[in-house]
Formats: C-alpha cells, sequence, structure tokens
C-alpha cells in the first residue's frame, strides 16, 4: 500500500532570470515523517522550500502540500501549517515573550499551551522580557516558538538552531521529536549535520538546484557500505589504513605490535564526509 504524503513535488524548477535556481526536482515526503533537506548556500534550498511555504511562485512543476498547491492557499490550510524563517522577527519589540506567544496563539483553532511552548523552547525566565532586550539566540527560540505555537501538521522548520548554545540544541531536538511523536511532519533545513542524523528518517542533498540523493542518514551516499578507517600512532608516525573487515585488521594489528595498539581509533564515514563528497568538497 502507497504510504500517504504530506508533500508532493514533481518536476519542481524556478529560475530568476536566466538563473536556473531548482531544477526539475521530484520529491515525496510521508505524513508523520521528518525530512531533512541539506545543500550548500545557493543549492535552491531555500527556493524550494519557500515554494513549498506558499511564500514563493514557482516557474514549472507541481506541488501539493496537504493536499492544497501552497501557490494557492487558503485561511484553513494556513492554520495546519507551520513556519520557523531563517529570518529573526523584529518587529514585536515593544511587547514581552509571553505576550506575542499567547497573541499568536488565539489565531489558531486548536494552539498548543503558551506556557508549554514556552518552557520547550527555554524561555520561561525571559516570559515578561520586552522582545528587544533578548538575545539572538533567544529570538530564534521566540521564532521556533512562534512556529509551532498552532500546533501544525505539518512544519516547516528553515536553520531553526542557529544561535542556539549545544544544551539549547539539544532542548529543541527533544521538542521536535516530541512533535514527530505526536504525527506531526516536519521539513527541517540545516546546516548542522549533527542534527540532520539525530532528527530526520531521511535527508534529501540538493545542489546546482537538483535532488542529488534521498535515503535514511544511515545509508546516504553508501555510507553503510563505506570502508572503515583504522588509525594509530606508529614509530613513523600516524597510520591509517581502510578496510572492509575492521575487526580482523585490528586483531592482526594488535598481534603484531604485542597486544596493545596506540592511539587506537575505528571510524566509519560521519554523515558529513559523506554530504560533503556528494556536494564535490570532500572525499568520503
Amino acid at each position: 500500500m502507497a504510504q500517504a504524503t504530506a508533500i508532493r513535488v514533481r518536476g519542481l524548477a524556478k529560475s530568476y532570470g536566466d538563473a536556473v535556481a531548482v531544477d526539475g526536482i521530484d520529491l515525496d515526503v510521508a505524513l508523520g515523517e521528518c525530512f531533512a533537506l541539506l545543500g550548500p548556500n545557493g543549492a535552491g534550498k531555500t527556493s524550494t522550500v519557500e515554494i513549498l511555504e506558499g511564500y514563493r511562485r514557482r516557474t514549472a512543476g507541481e506541488v501539493t502540500v496537504l493536499d492544497t498547491d501552497p501557490a494557492h492557499p487558503n485561511r484553513a490550510w494556513r492554520a495546519r501549517v507551520g513556519i520557523v524563517l531563517q529570518s529573526t522577527s523584529t518587529e514585536f519589540d515593544a511587547l514581552t515573550v509571553g505576550e506575542v506567544i499567547r497573541h499568536f496563539a488565539a489565531y489558531y483553532p486548536a494552539p498548543r499551551d503558551p506556557d508549554e511552548v514556552i518552557a520547550a523552547v527555554g524561555l520561561t525566565d525571559k516570559v515578561n522580557a520586552r522582545c528587544i532586550a533578548l538575545s539572538g539566540g533567544q529570538r530564534r527560540r521566540l521564532d521556533v516558538a512562534l512556529g509551532v505555537i498552532g500546533h501544525p501538521e505539518l512544519l516547516f522548520l528553515d536553520e531553526p538552531t542557529t544561535g542556539f548554545d549545544p544544551e539549547a540544541r539539544i532542548e529543541f531536538w527533544e521538542l521536535i521529536k516530541s512533535l514527530r511523536g505526536e504525527g506531526t511532519t516536519i521539513l527541517l533545513t540545516t546546516h548542522y549535520l549533527e542534527e540532520a542524523e539525530e532528527l530526520a528518517d531521511r535527508v534529501g542533498v540538493i545542489a546546482a538546484g537538483q535532488l542529488l540523493e534521498v535515503n535514511p542518514p544511515a545509508i546516504l551516499g553508501g555510507r553503510d557500505q563505506a570502508a572503515t578507517v583504522v588509525s594509530w600512532d606508529a614509530v613513523g608516525g600516524r597510520q591509517s589504513h581502510a578496510t572492509a573487515t575492521p575487526t580482523a585488521f585490528v586483531q592482526k594489528l594488535a598481534s603484531e605490535l604485542g597486544g596493545e595498539i596506540p592511539g587506537l581509533t575505528v571510524a566509519r564515514p560521519t554523515l558529513e564526509d559523506i554530504y560533503l563528497a556528494m556536494i564535490g568538497k570532500g572525499t568520503a
């Protein structure tokens, strides 16, 4: 049985004059899935997401988001979609954090509890602070709160944890996992590869306007088949060896060295290694 889709894209194209930003993308995102779209700046990632959000018109192709063409949205569709843009809001500077979040909650038919959202994004101690007094990272947390306050069926997160410290990023990941557990579909863009690996069921890599591959993080780019690199400290300096049988190689090396292997590390390629190789900025 075919899996129900929240997002369906066929032949999506976007041009700005003679410049092609998106060049014939096909993509399905399943209901309830967390999908990460990865790509370097200028790859067409933001244009693609903004078309799906209904903020930008496409040049060609077919797009369906929650059974609606986002080029022709209505109010009911907007209430089902949550959006966290790259840019940070500044129009609420005179209001407190609590006032902003409660104000926006009133626009939705079934919003999340404002106090729970404030706590989830780590702004409880700033609930009575005016937005103009927030740091950049705190403003970003407010953006995320406004994106999830409406209890959306589909949530777009465009670089959501930019400006977060490590502790806040981990807390945000837990929020996203809880939303996904409730059945929320999530489309995420991020430059933090560990974030994509932690959160995404599947990732898509886009470069030069084309979707290069879509797969779970563990097998993207043949990662699961890639050789393991064994490294150790030798008399002549650091040594490395790529092997498909790391256990056997380590046993053999230990025997040759008399048991202990100085500085031993055993590592498969990371998602970052694979990603950089796919976009031509490294080797896996």
